[in-house]
């Protein structure tokens, strides 16, 4: 019988960054809940990755930043607030270059806004590949090469409620092919399927700073992304199959948008997010000794994610992850762009500064972005060197009639 080797494999470098940093805490133990730090971990993790070269560059703000083509996976309520009617993107990553060196991902997405220009659809394909595994029996024979994959492909449509407010529902179709089919364990493998939605808010309203300022814009967003059924990795329908949730996040931001003069503007943008996925509770043998049971179903646990950890409030805040970011354009052609972002040490210690750059002219546009951990950890940090590189078009009708 072979073993699953890439199941295991793709789980491990998915949570590199988890695992490796919370072993390396001052001290290794939580003080909240005297236990080992206690990382949330999900399904497709790779959905709760920054997937374009912008919002990398910023610290991964997305919800609350001006509207652009990324954003169906921040929150797709900001493209009635397009400039442009319609255009397309396409973001490429190597991902853990340190670790392997054919991971990557991948992020294509498609926008229209309608002639009454309140209202626009939007679609993407995230696409993650966790390279080249091999498969053996488990004697270490009859290799077998396969190359583990996931993606998700979103819809989304999005309105102005009023014009300084929209409104945003996305689908999305989720499919995990980690196994290749393997039979183990007395059970057959089978490529994980999901199905998710997501539903976001947008503010965005003009202000007039006075004679001596060109003007400002003051954003604000909320989104509620992945919110969909369990996966599994098996043909077991029964209550006791290992099914895992999907990565589900709440988001709220703001922002603001300094036009200094016709030539020179900057923003400033701040983001709170939480996974709304239940706590691991704190266990002795098979009884739980401090939290509550995280083996809930999808709505239960997201209520519950709000008051379940085993530390109490001190461990709740620690769950909570946050961004500050800032952006500069120079006549509307050139972007210099900063960030950081933090999550606590004892729930995955990602910890970055980001820094992008952007280059747009007329209708084709540039984006860079590159990472620099600052976590501390023996040897080398898994995220280093991680680098983004998008392309995109905007078009507009009038140029075109």
């Amino acid at each position: 019988m072979q073993k699953i080797l890439v199941a295991l494999l793709a789980s491990v470098l998915m949570a590199v960054p988890a695992v490796s940093f919370a072993q390396i805490n001052d001290d290794g133990i939580n003080q909240a809940t005297g236990q080992s730090a206690n990382a949330i971990s999900t399904a497709v993790p790779f959905l709760s990755l920054s997937p374009d070269a912008r919002s990398s560059g910023m610290g991964d703000v997305g919800v609350a930043t001006t509207a652009d083509l990324y954003s169906q996976h921040y929150n797709a309520a900001k493209y009635p607030f397009m400039e442009s009617d319609y255009g397309f993107s396409l973001t490429y990553s190597p991902w853990l270059i340190n670790l392997v060196p054919d991971m990557s991902l991948a992020y294509l997405t498609g926008m229209y806004k309608f002639k009454d220009d309140r209202s626009a659809i939007a679609a993407s394909l995230l696409y993650f590949s966790m390279g080249d595994v091999t498969f053996t029996d488990e004697q270490g024979g009859s290799p077998q090469n396969f190359r583990p994959n996931e993606f998700a492909i979103d819809v989304s449509y999005s309105r102005k409620l009023i014009d300084v407010l929209s409104i945003a529902v996305t689908g999305r179709f989720i499919y995990s092919n980690l196994t290749l089919g393997q039979y183990v364990g007395g059970l057959d493998t089978k490529a994980g399927l999901a199905g998710a939605a997501d539903i976001g808010l947008y503010y965005n309203q003009d202000f007039d700073l006075g004679r001596d300022f060109k003007g400002g814009t003051l954003m604000a967003g909320l989104s509620i992304t992945n919110i969909g059924n369990k996966m599994s990795y098996t043909s077991d329908f029964s209550e006791d199959a290992d099914r895992n949730f999907l990565p589900a996040m709440l988001r709220l931001g703001v922002g603001f948008d300094w036009h200094i003069d016709d030539y020179n503007s900057v923003g400033f943008y701040g983001e709170v997010s939480k996974l709304l996925v239940p706590t691991p509770p704190l266990l002795q043998g098979d009884s739980i000794v401090a939290g509550r049971d995280n083996q809930v179903n999808v709505m239960q646990g997201i209520f519950q994610s709000f008051g379940d950890a085993p530390g109490g409030f001190k461990e709740e805040m620690q769950e909570f992850m946050w961004s500050l970011a800032a952006e500069y354009w120079w006549r509307e052609i050139v972007a210099v762009r900063a960030g950081y972002f933090h999550e606590s040490k004892f729930k995955g210690a990602r910890q970055y500064f980001t820094l992008g750059v952007g280059v747009q002219y007329k209708m084709i546009g540039l984006d860079f972005s590159y990472l620099i951990p600052t976590s501390q950890i023996s040897g080398s940090n898994p995220l280093k060197n991680t680098l983004r590189v998008g392309i995109k078009f905007n078009f507009n009708r009038k140029a075109n009639e």
